[in-house]
């Protein structure tokens, strides 16, 4: 490799051109740095690298809503909801421990919004002998509230057993679910900016006035990407959310109606 010469071509030049017009034009270039954010696309496209020591996440750049879903129209307001996931960072809950906390999230893809409904901490008594089942039927009654039957539930550590102890519990209480399993092997503070910096740092980030009562933004505030004895659990269940693969919403396009079947037949 000695005397080998660099190549250096970023997707733009000095004067803001496109080194590839025919490929990539100035359109979708500033579409691509709309979906991927400016720390990637620095990174990336114009291969200028942002030391990771430097990123924040401003909570001042969250947009708040105070609508509902509306189930009937699958909308926010006026924004049309395409897909939704929710998420379980589960710990034992207990004073003084990792935080076991549940995100709820909508997702307008058409226009790649990303909206935080809900979210739920869950803390149990030190002398709870039975933490687990506890929180399961909380996360029940969560699901329940919201008119949810899919969950992915992180299983590393002690989430290993959770899958099976809320399906009893589910079946117990006659609620019909969906579990989906899901192993971590990044770096949680990885996971974490990854999954919110580029929808902060690009304006698709939406939260709902509710949040506001949580400890999600304080988490935001005091996060650092070089990682801190600081709690982050909301921010790692939000990124779970937003990581996973999301359940698609469809709109209703016809009244439902009644089917009459035909009964007039002899055998």
């Amino acid at each position: 490799m000695r005397g080998y010469k660099q190549l250096r071509i970023p997707i733009l030049d000095s004067a803001g051109n496109p080194a590839w017009p025919e490929m990539f034009p100035i359109k979708k270039i500033h579409e691509l740095a709309d979906i991927v954010g400016p720390r990637h696309f620095s990174a990336q496209m114009m291969l200028e690298y942002v030391a990771q020591e430097r990123i924040q996440l401003d909570p001042g750049a969250v947009h708040f809503y105070s609508e509902d879903f509306d189930v009937f129209s699958s909308r926010i307001g006026d924004n049309n909801i395409t897909g939704l996931a929710f998420y379980w960072d589960p710990s034992t809950g207990r004073q003084n421990h990792d935080g076991s906390v549940c995100a709820l999230i909508y997702r307008d893809d058409k226009n790649r919004n990303v909206f935080v409904h809900d979210i739920m901490y869950m803390v149990v008594d030190d002398e709870d002998i039975h933490p687990l089942t506890n929180q399961c039927m909380a996360v029940l009654d969560f699901m329940q509230k919201h008119n949810l039957i899919r969950i992915g539930i992180e299983t590393n550590g002690i989430g290993n057993a959770l899958p099976e102890i809320m399906r009893d519990i589910a079946h117990k209480n006659q609620r019909n679910i969906n579990i989906i399993q899901i192993s971590n092997h990044v770096k949680k503070e990885t996971r974490i900016l990854n999954a919110l910096e580029p929808l902060l740092s690009t304006g698709h980030l939406y939260m709902h006035e509710g949040i506001k009562q949580t400890m999600l933004l304080s988490e935001m505030l005091a996060f650092t990407p070089m990682g801190s004895k600081e709690h982050d659990d909301g921010l790692d269940a939000l990124a779970g959310a937003i990581s996973m693969t999301s359940m698609p919403v469809r709109t209703p396009n016809k009244q439902i109606r009644q089917i009459h079947a035909n009964t007039d037949f002899q055998i």
